[in-house]
């Protein structure tokens, strides 16, 4: 087997059937392995979509939101197939770990911004501007407290005996809520914006993310929640 199908093979289908994404970065992975990208070349590749998302947001009307929820879709695949490309070439490393969480949190905090700036300047209403920046706000606080958790984690003394890793899977409905929370609708949140911008409602986004923001990082100052994955 040649090197490029070796890298191929080891990019295996997804086990659940969600997130969703995970289903097209997993094809999209399959085809880039076999490129001379890096996966840092594609996180910023990711990052660049992102930002052009949240460009066309600044239109205004809802050929700027499709336009913005498409980008977005392909934003996030290629933040899922920096990791599975990054494990496959066998280049992980702690910085592309690091460039990949700071890409996440200004992709986020970009767009609320441009989207509430944006029904702020098409209503009149300053209150879609600070919804925007309330959503904005929250991610940045997620994303503080996850570069607190890695440091402590970090600082562990080497010695110290490990704790029993954590069953991943959620149990009982507050574990189910918060798994709902901080994975799902993070991983799959894309797609809930090109439901949203499909039905031109995409400004009720604004109110449920300022909301969800701050509940989405206080979940995160309970250890356990972070133990979750998808």
């Amino acid at each position: 087997m040649s090197p490029s199908s070796s890298r191929v093979a080891a990019i295996t289908a997804p086990s659940q059937p969600l997130p969703l994404v995970r289903h097209l970065s997993y094809r999209a992975s399959r085809v880039l392995v076999r490129t001379p990208l890096t996966p840092n070349q594609i996180t910023w590749t990711a990052l660049a979509l992102g930002l052009a998302a949240s460009v066309a947001l600044l239109r205004g009307d809802r050929g700027g939101d499709l336009a913005a929820a498409v980008l977005l879709v392909l934003c996030y695949v290629l933040d899922n197939c920096d990791g599975e490309i990054a494990r496959a070439k066998s280049l992980s490393s702690t910085f592309g770990a690091q460039l990949d969480t700071a890409v996440d949190a200004v992709v986020h905090a970009v767009f609320f911004i441009a989207l509430g700036h944006a029904e702020w300047r098409t209503t009149g209403h300053v209150t879609w501007a600070v919804l925007g920046w309330a959503a904005a706000g929250g991610a940045t606080v997620n994303y503080v407290i996850g570069l607190v958790h890695d440091a402590r984690a970090r600082r562990a003394p080497a010695t110290a005996v490990p704790p029993p890793v954590p069953d991943p899977a959620p149990r009982g409905w507050r574990e189910l809520a918060v798994f709902a929370l901080r994975e799902l609708s993070r991983a799959d949140f894309c797609f809930i914006v090109v439901l949203l911008a499909a039905l031109d409602l995409l400004h009720l986004l604004l109110p449920a993310a300022a909301l969800g923001a701050q509940a989405y990082w206080l979940s995160g100052l309970w250890s356990r929640a972070r133990d979750f994955h998808v």
